[in-house]
């Protein structure tokens, strides 16, 4: 059995759990905010913010400086002695680092180039090494002093994900006793043009399901999660991951990639759909995405209540999974804490998502278990089940 014996994350919501369980209670997220710094010519649009200054990197891993490492040290200050006396009862070489993203350093890597073709002086602390994707393992490893595995998984929004998932394989295989997992995305101008030219991204707040939703709200955070034997009160119960290959960014019409990802988690938790007391969606706000996912949900569990919380901190990229991973793991442990309806309006839910349970009302959950769901390009999807442990 593989247990959390820790989270942590920041994100739109708060640059810590208590604070992003408050203000996720208040459907509020103070990152939210609206630019015109990222698609230039002063061309607005709403991105998820971390706010307040981020930890700084020390000289001696100056090689590693990108807000992108920056967010993962800022996760790690929440807790961080429990975090720290944690991670050191195990021997430096049986614990993984396993991060993911999907930016890295690349934007620091654009301010760089642009300086250089401007002919204007580059920013003196650039490092080749940190726009690298490979990096926030690489860094985080060095920064804590250990020597275990260490890599990073870069599958698009699936990422960090699938970083926990392999830790907890690791675990399993008797190669690592424990796994430090999750990732980190900062806002870049690479994934934002990129999104804008695939005409996917929106220059209002994001709204998932909605009836008006016109695409994705880019935002940016990092989180963490320790996996290990040792018996904490939250399970990692079971995964899923499937790769249906349908197109190169769009997912399977009837979502039956995400569909057997959800079966897959299910049996390896063994567990029937029924024990599942919320599902976080994948919920961009596309109309591909929503109506595939909405689809698979909906045959597999019919009205299980669901939501989408990208409304609240953006599209985090390859943080998403960690983003979601960490909220359900803070939602088990504090089930006083109210959801936010999905809409502002009821009205506006797309009628094609009738019989789907969308939270339509603030809503206390209860339950023993949840699902976060993430979907990714190349049709590459990943189902996790967190769970309360019983001692059973």
């Amino acid at each position: 059995m593989i247990f959390i014996n820790y989270y942590s994350s920041v994100n739109a919501l708060g640059n810590s759990i208590p604070d992003i369980l408050k203000n996720l209670s208040d459907n509020h997220a103070p990152g939210m905010r609206e630019s015109t710094h990222w698609l230039g010519s002063n061309k607005n649009a709403f991105y998820g913010n971390v706010l307040g200054e981020l930890p700084v990197i020390a000289n001696e891993f100056k090689r590693h400086n990108s807000r992108n490492n920056r967010l993962i040290l800022a996760a790690l200050q929440h807790d961080s002695d429990k975090f720290h006396s944690l991670v050191g009862k195990f021997s430096k070489n049986r614990v993984a680092v396993i991060m993911g993203t999907s930016t890295s350093g690349s934007n620091e890597a654009n301010e760089y180039v642009n300086a250089v073709i401007s002919k204007q002086p580059t920013p003196s602390d650039f490092q080749g090494w940190a726009q690298e994707l490979g990096d926030p393992s690489r860094f985080l490893s060095a920064y804590l002093g250990l020597c275990g595995p260490a890599y990073t998984i870069s599958t698009a929004c699936t990422s960090s994900a699938r970083s926990i998932i392999s830790g907890a394989r690791l675990i399993q295989s008797g190669m690592a006793d424990a796994a430090i997992v999750g990732g980190a995305d900062s806002l870049a101008k690479l994934p934002i043009h990129g999104f804008t030219s695939l005409e996917v991204m929106s220059r209002q707040k994001c709204r998932p399901f909605s009836s008006k939703r016109a695409g994705i709200t880019i935002g940016e955070g990092a989180g963490v999660l320790v996996l290990s034997k040792e018996p904490s009160n939250l399970v990692l119960a079971g995964w899923g991951e499937t790769s249906d290959a349908y197109h190169i960014s769009s997912p399977h019409p009837q979502g039956a990639g995400i569909e057997t990802a959800m079966r897959e988690a299910l049996a390896m938790a063994q567990l029937q759909t029924s024990d599942i007391a919320y599902v976080n969606l994948h919920g961009t706000a596309t109309r591909l995405n929503d109506s595939a996912e909405g689809a698979a949900v909906r045959n597999l569990f019919g009205s299980v209540p669901c939501s989408s919380t990208k409304n609240l901190t953006g599209h985090t990229l390859g943080a998403a999974g960690i983003t979601e991973a960490a909220l359900l793991c803070a939602l088990l442990d504090n089930p006083q804490t109210v959801l936010p309806s999905q809409f502002e309006d009821k009205s506006e839910m797309d009628e094609a998502f009738s019989g789907l349970g969308l939270l339509q009302n603030p809503t206390k959950l209860r339950g023993h278990y949840m699902m976060s769901n993430n979907i990714a390009f190349g049709g590459n999807n990943t189902s996790l089940i967190l769970g309360h442990y019983d001692g059973k």
